[in-house]
């Protein structure tokens, strides 16, 4: 048994059994012939298959929703025909639903929420029309030659969420028109793709028919904007931002709230944003808006939740309070916040909600602090937060949240290659301790989840890596970092079209990402095949990040994919530069460091387009654009016998900084430059000599090795995806 992303269509009769007691014989017949000369054809033309029949209906997956929508509207309009000069009492009339979803697999039958659904939009469709869920409404629109009226979200039978759900518009003239829903404006569009099931409920029927759209509440959405610090001190402003995060972090915990994550709520701070603006850029009903006073031992606390429509306050209250009931005040807050949504938490939610995260005041206060400094994003913000996270751990070894958040800052700078905060290989130690540790003081903490299935799919311990990233989003589901998370191991572990939902859902919490989280957005479109999307993502990252030139080189490789070859040169030109001047490890500096970069990709063909790409946008095969006659190439023998042994001494491209390996008979060896000191074990494999470490992810790097052709007529040039080295055989 398993569980995957699929389509399916289900067929089914409307008034069946009328139909049959009246008029046995020629209601199968008439089945029959739908089938032989229309239904069955269009669902081999359109790559379906038939899962199983039934009385009045059929279960059938096709290759794509595409074809599954389009399938069906070409049965629809079919149908007009061949009902013409039939009694309207004898026609055959059918209502299709669809949907994508998860379904189970067990033998040659699926089941499950994505069957109900569709079930329950087919229950919605008109006789002769088509009702399809926002899932497959964002894959197939623009896609297939009909319209779509939006109906918004519907509470479905035996569904827990409400689902958004299209009609769709079957006349000619209504191609490529999007009605919005009568009562709010329809949802952003993000196209996924890839293989994708479609249920079809087909049902007959000669009852006068009347729509009815249903109606039903979506959950409620809502903004935590940052809460203004009055204490007069600047300095104060973490204490006010580790507020407004901590009852962020508290709402996100129910399940039946939306919450915007941090990092788009605060590109509101110290501004006065109209309230309309923030629920149209951030697509939520409700804010809480409030301010924080800090004097000594004491805090008080104002907030308000507003609704956005109406702008009447719908619960206020001020906190004056010891500074030791901060966490009490907290879960108050809330909990009346909650309340006045009308959301209810459960047992478990409520018990997550009251516990607080430390006893200890003066490890929160660091822990707050550390936060602070992590958002810098600078070397020396990223070093603060470290040791602060580490003081907080030791003022509370019982403290889970400063774990978590220490791990998710290491394992950042491991998957980033920032050697010049923290060594790669005490990252990923460090990763791992602090994320284990989290998970040892509190086992329904989401964010270790995470980060260790981003540490095991860089293994390439792809399915540990999904069962961390299951376990993360069914314990975090409204986080946006988890999803954003869970969407890089399922792209890296193969699962495209997860991945895609998992950004899909972190850019609905978050639709401010910061740059590198937006890389990972963009990474998905581009192998998702889905490029003008990925083009916006990735420009819209380069806007945020001007100095990241590795975001203007995985633009170049989407700029070259949509065949703007001068923007994609243009692109790499500007990203060599950046990564050069900026980055430690200057990683995506070449195709070589490129391929190294995503070497944990589990399908290796997803990489060839990007790499085609960006050889074609002009990134060099080599760094600093290094290159050299074939005829001076060292085979593997010659490698050998010049470095295995040997000192090498020289200098490093580009600057000439200083550099010495020393490589013992054994192939130990340790090379050194004068900033930094690295252990490692060289070997010659085929014509190539490799360094193999626990920087670099623990993976060999190799590269060739040159006669060099310099005035002296001596020396050579070793390469590889991290440098340029020109030595000469000291001894």
């Amino acid at each position: 048994m398993e569980r995957r992303l699929t389509a399916i269509l289900a067929a089914d009769v409307v008034g069946y059994s009328r139909l049959m007691g009246e008029d046995e014989v020629g209601t199968l017949e008439g089945l029959k012939s739908c089938r032989r000369e229309l239904i069955d054809p269009e669902i081999k033309k359109h790559h379906g298959r038939i899962i199983k029949l039934m009385g009045d209906g059929a279960l059938v997956e096709f290759a794509s929703v595409v074809d599954a929508v389009q399938c069906a509207a070409v049965i629809q309009r079919r149908m007009v025909d061949r009902n013409k000069g039939i009694p309207e009492a004898r026609q055959l009339r059918f209502r299709i639903g669809v949907n994508l979803g998860d379904v189970i697999v067990e033998g040659d039958d699926i089941y499950g929420d994505g069957v109900n659904i569709a079930a329950r939009l087919e229950a919605m469709a008109e006789p002769g029309g088509v009702c399809i869920s926002g899932t497959a409404f964002d894959h197939a629109v623009h896609k297939v030659d009909v319209g779509f009226a939006d109906l918004g979200g519907q509470r479905l039978k035996n569904i827990a969420d409400s689902v958004r759900a299209y009609r769709v518009l079957l006349d000619p003239g209504d191609a490529g028109k999007i009605l919005a829903a009568p009562s709010r404006p329809g949802s952003p569009i993000m196209i996924l793709a890839g293989v994708a099931a479609l249920l079809v409920v087909l049902l007959a029927g000669i009852f006068a028919w009347q729509w009815q759209k249903l109606s039903a509440l979506e959950k409620p959405s809502i903004a935590v904007l940052p809460f203004t610090n009055l204490s007069g001190d600047p300095g104060q402003d973490y204490f006010a931002d580790g507020i407004t995060e901590d009852l962020i972090t508290d709402l996100a915990k129910l399940s039946g709230l939306d919450v915007i994550a941090r990092n788009s709520v605060f590109a509101y701070k110290g501004t006065s944003p109209v309230l309309a603006d923030i629920g149209r850029d951030l697509g939520v009903q409700f804010v809480v808006d409030g301010s924080v006073r800090r004097t000594g031992d004491q805090i008080r606390l104002n907030a308000q939740l507003i609704d956005i429509a109406t702008g009447d306050n719908l619960w206020a209250n001020r906190f004056n309070r010891g500074i030791a009931d901060v966490f009490a005040v907290q879960d108050e807050m809330s909990r009346e916040i909650a309340k006045a949504l009308g959301v209810q938490a459960s047992a478990a939610e409520r018990e997550r909600m009251a516990r607080p995260p430390t006893a200890n005041l003066e490890a929160y206060d660091t822990y707050l602090r550390a936060e602070r400094d992590a958002r810098t994003g600078r070397g020396d913000g990223l070093r603060e937060a470290l040791a602060l996270y580490e003081k907080a751990q030791k003022l509370d070894p019982t403290f889970a949240e400063a774990f978590a958040a220490d791990a998710r800052l290491s394992v950042y700078l491991w998957r980033t290659a920032s050697d010049d905060i923290i060594q790669s290989a005490l990252a990923r130690k460090r990763a791992y301790e602090k994320a284990s540790r989290a998970l040892e003081l509190d086992s329904d903490f989401s964010s270790p989840y995470a980060v260790l299935g981003i540490m095991q799919v860089m293994d390439r311990r792809y399915e540990d890596a999904i069962t961390s990233a299951e376990r993360a989003v069914a314990l975090g589901s409204g986080d946006a970092a988890t999803e954003i998370a869970v969407g890089y191991i399922q792209l890296f572990a193969g699962n495209h079209n997860k991945a895609a939902l998992a950004v899909e859902t972190a850019l609905k919490l978050d639709p401010n990402l910061a740059p590198i989280d937006r890389e990972v957005v963009g990474v998905v479109l581009l192998l998702l095949g889905d490029i003008r999307k990925a083009i916006e993502t990735l420009e819209r990252a380069r806007d945020d990040a001007p100095e990241a030139g590795s975001l203007r080189i995985l633009l170049a490789a989407a700029y070259a994919r949509a065949g703007r070859t001068e923007d994609a040169k243009a692109a790499i030109a500007d990203g060599l530069r950046l990564v050069t001047k900026t980055e430690s490890l200057a990683r995506l500096r070449s195709l070589d460091a490129f391929r190294n970069h995503y070497a944990h990709l589990r399908n290796a063909e997803d990489l060839a387009p990007l790499i085609d790409a960006l050889r074609l946008a002009g990134l060099p095969e080599w760094p600093f654009g290094f290159t050299a006659d074939e005829q001076d190439r060292l085979n593997g023998a010659e490698i050998a016998s010049f470095v295995v042994g040997k000192t090498l001494k020289g200098n490093l491209e580009p600057d000439g900084l200083p550099a010495i390996m020393q490589i013992e008979q054994d192939g130990t060896a340790v090379f050194r430059t004068m900033t930094r000191m690295l252990t490692e074990r060289v070997y010659v494999d085929r014509d190539l000599l490799c360094e193999h470490s626990e920087n670099m992810f623990g993976r060999p790097i190799c590269g060739p090795v040159y006669r060099r052709r310099d005035a002296a007529g001596n020396g050579y040039s070793y390469v590889n995806t991290g440098m340029v080295f020109h030595f000469v055989t000291v001894n």
